[in-house]
């Protein structure tokens, strides 16, 4: 699920390679890799885990991949500022797709300019298509699966210890899930930007490998690169809740810890 620098800059001129820069127009336009097209990610925030809710952020997810050109034929790049939210949350969303071949650049812009490749200011149109592809729902959670199972799974809050605590007030709760421990997803990424070392990572996320584990933050962009990071150790069997606390704290009926 991560390219390196050097091999993406090997790759550029394929045809057959579709790289998307999850950051904001602003950042985009700045400079970017080159033949690289701007998809904001951020825009696209979906707290209803309801099975109607999962549904529409089918839908929607189908519809903004068609936007953007992703087909199953084409190897898919994110990237970000570096390994970031953003580009997990467009690797999670493509695999939850089944997509066969998407990856996000270790390091992402930073390292790329720190490893002297060339950046482009030009907008790159988008290449429209229909994209297809099929659910994979042992990948995703929501609200009600959690309930059901809260008392099997490993539940990992990627945010800042300030909002596991509840200091910082985000909902309309404060807290986390219940059982759930808190391990900040920056902890996941090394000083030049890109994730740590797999026995850093081990130090930091010492779980059975045969757990059942779900990652939540905010917005389920947190949660993704916590995925993103369990897979690079090996875990198997992981779910990211795409509500998460946006959608947990809001709702006053489910249970919370402080």
């Amino acid at each position: 699920m991560l390219i390196s620098t050097t091999k993406l800059n090997s790759i550029l001129s394929d045809p057959n390679i579709l790289i998307i820069d999850t950051r904001s127009f602003k950042e985009y336009s700045e400079g970017h890799i080159p033949g690289a097209v701007n998809l904001d990610l951020f825009a696209f925030h979906w707290i209803d885990t309801s099975p109607d809710g999962i549904e529409n952020f089918n839908k929607q997810t189908q519809t903004l991949f068609s936007f953007v050109g992703i087909t199953n034929e084409k190897k898919v790049v994110f990237y970000d500022q570096v390994s970031g939210m953003l580009a997990a949350r467009g690797v999670w969303m493509s695999m939850y797709f089944s997509h066969p071949d998407t990856v996000m650049l270790d390091g992402g812009i930073t390292k790329w300019q720190k490893d002297n490749f060339s950046l482009e200011t030009k907008s790159n149109p988008f290449q429209p298509s229909k994209f297809s592809g099929k659910v994979n729902p042992e990948i995703i959670s929501g609200y009600e699966y959690i309930l059901d199972n809260i008392d099997t799974l490993k539940i990992i809050d990627a945010r800042s210890i300030q909002e596991y605590n509840g200091d910082i007030v985000r909902a309309a709760q404060v807290g986390h899930i219940p059982k759930s421990v808190n391990i900040d997803w920056n902890l996941n990424i090394g000083d030049d930007g890109t994730f740590k070392s797999d026995n850093e990572l081990s130090e930091l996320y010492q779980i059975p490998k045969d757990s059942e584990i779900v990652t939540y933050c905010q917005g389920a962009y947190r949660a993704a690169n916590a995925f993103l990071a369990l897979k690079k150790l090996g875990f198997t069997n992981i779910r990211v809740y795409l509500g998460s606390w946006g959608e947990w704290g809001n709702k006053l009926d489910l249970p919370v810890e402080k």
